[in-house]
């Protein structure tokens, strides 16, 4: 017979949503208990996704400067890859960071348990424990942060060793001499970034006309540019029209504009199309919680489903799948079971592609501006106009306000180039203050930097900005 223990509050899930969460809750004084299969908590994030990705595309833009680096006089030889170190970096990255979160755990006492679990009922999880046996858990609430995996494709041969998702790439095993990466999106780009820069021919193909399909256009222009100067070929819209794994490789075929004729050999190939909602073998169907046709559980502002005991967070309930909006719906969530007055209603959730240059949003895009048909005055600082991005060599950026045109209040901000990923937190903070162009333009920014371009946006708005003549048309 199963073990059963009681709870005040089980989390499902221990990514940066559901720790988030346990560690919230049990800071406001309730009985937590956090179940997840791996050793500490972390979940894809710490794991297999932001942390490793990042360790990794550090290393990626230092290959790349090194190599930039003969162009201001300074001439480095070949680098010697040695990959089972780089692993090894990444992979003490990742402990250090997921064991940090387990000693956070118990400082708080956190009761955590590794198993998967599976609702009996809207009161009621079993857990199949990883070291052996089961247990029933009672709980007063439960919060679902299940997250979510790498999406696959209807009819793709599946071959670990070949046929890569996000996981498998990380993984690093060795650096193929040609692989295809499938999907243009953040996670393609990112990867396929990676693999370039320790010396594979990279192959990038995108279904849709532009990468990045979703982010303003002159954004991902910059990225665009040295995408293509990376990698051995960028292939828009087109898509991958057959597969077949061999002794050899992969050959695969290709059907659109930019398709190249017959097949085309490659040693690996990433397919990076996106992820879906971890939502099934939940027992999601033993209780009230809704789940739409796509895998999301719906849920209200304050996270709650359609079972009143029940809460869902994160990829599981929808876009944008962020560890950062996980996080702050699992804060949410639990101030709402605690009674608090709360509802996750943001103004700007920023967007980072942490390529090089990186590319960052939050708030109104000027591309969903023009889908709703929203009237919106958008100002452009070129970082050509940027003392500070001439002394690093990287002028192609640019930073964007978008505004009211009446109110002239920031409705969202837009940065592609070096620590875009960084500047973009002045632009949240300015979209969910409600500040003004004038808010923007008065606030002194240290000189020479990246941030001034912000200011400067802001003052081209105006039609006076210090570096770049572009009056206001009247």
């Amino acid at each position: 017979m199963a073990e059963t223990s009681t709870t005040q509050l089980a989390v499902i899930g221990g990514g940066p949503g559901g720790y988030a969460a346990a560690f919230l809750a049990a800071d406001l004084g309730m009985e937590v208990t956090l179940i997840d299969l791996e050793a500490n908590p972390g979940g894809v994030c710490l794991y297999r996704g932001c942390i490793p990705s990042k360790a990794l595309l550090h290393v990626a833009k230092l290959l790349d400067e090194t190599r930039h680096a003969a162009e201001w006089g300074i001439e480095f030889g070949e680098p010697r890859i040695k990959l089972a170190k780089l692993r090894a970096f990444k992979e003490r990255v990742v402990d250090k960071l997921t064991g940090g979160v387990g000693q956070v755990a118990k400082l708080r006492k956190v009761r955590f348990v590794r198993g998967r679990a599976k609702l009996l009922d809207a009161h009621r999880v079993e857990i199949d424990l990883v070291e052996g046996g089961r247990e029933t858990l009672e709980f007063q609430h439960a919060i679902l942060a299940t997250g979510s995996e790498p999406a696959k494709v209807p009819g793709f041969p599946e071959d670990p060793e070949r046929i890569l998702d996000s996981t498998g790439a990380l993984e690093l095993r060795d650096v193929p001499e040609k692989l295809l990466v499938v999907g243009g999106g953040y996670i393609g780009l990112e990867l396929g970034s990676v693999y370039a820069a320790l010396g594979s021919k990279v192959t990038v193909v995108e279904m849709m006309p532009s990468l990045l399909a979703g982010a303003d256009p002159d954004l991902v222009r910059p990225l665009a540019r040295k995408i293509e100067e990376r990698v051995d070929s960028v292939l828009l819209e087109t898509r991958v029209a057959g597969m077949k794994v061999q002794k050899n490789g992969v050959k695969v075929r290709f059907e659109g504009k930019n398709a190249v004729d017959g097949e085309k050999l490659f040693d690996k190939v990433l397919v990076s199309i996106g992820r879906r909602p971890n939502s099934a073998g939940l027992g999601l169907e033993s209780t009230a919680v809704v789940v739409d046709d796509r895998g999301f559980v719906q849920v209200d502002q304050q996270l709650r489903t359609r079972e009143p005991s029940i809460y869902a967070i994160g990829d599981l309930v929808g876009q944008p799948m962020l560890a950062h909006k996980a996080s702050h719906e699992g804060r949410t969530a639990v101030e709402a079971i605690a009674g608090h007055k709360v509802a996750f209603e943001p103004a700007a959730i920023p967007a980072v592609v942490f390529t090089d240059p990186e590319v960052a949003w939050c708030g109104l895009t000027e591309t969903e501006a023009k889908a709703r048909d929203r009237k919106v005055s958008v100002a452009r600082f070129p970082w050509a106009a940027s003392g500070r991005a001439q002394t690093l060599d990287r002028s192609d950026g640019v930073t964007k306000l978008i505004f009211d045109p009446e109110t002239e209040r920031v409705l969202g901000v837009g940065i592609c180039g070096p620590g875009a990923g960084e500047l973009i937190a002045e632009g949240v903070l300015a979209v969910e203050m409600a500040a003004t162009a004038t808010d923007l333009k008065l606030s002194i920014h240290p000189h020479p930097t990246l941030s001034e371009t912000v200011m400067e946006s802001a003052e081209v708005f105006f039609g006076q900005s210090t570096h770049v003549f572009r009056p206001v048309k009247k």
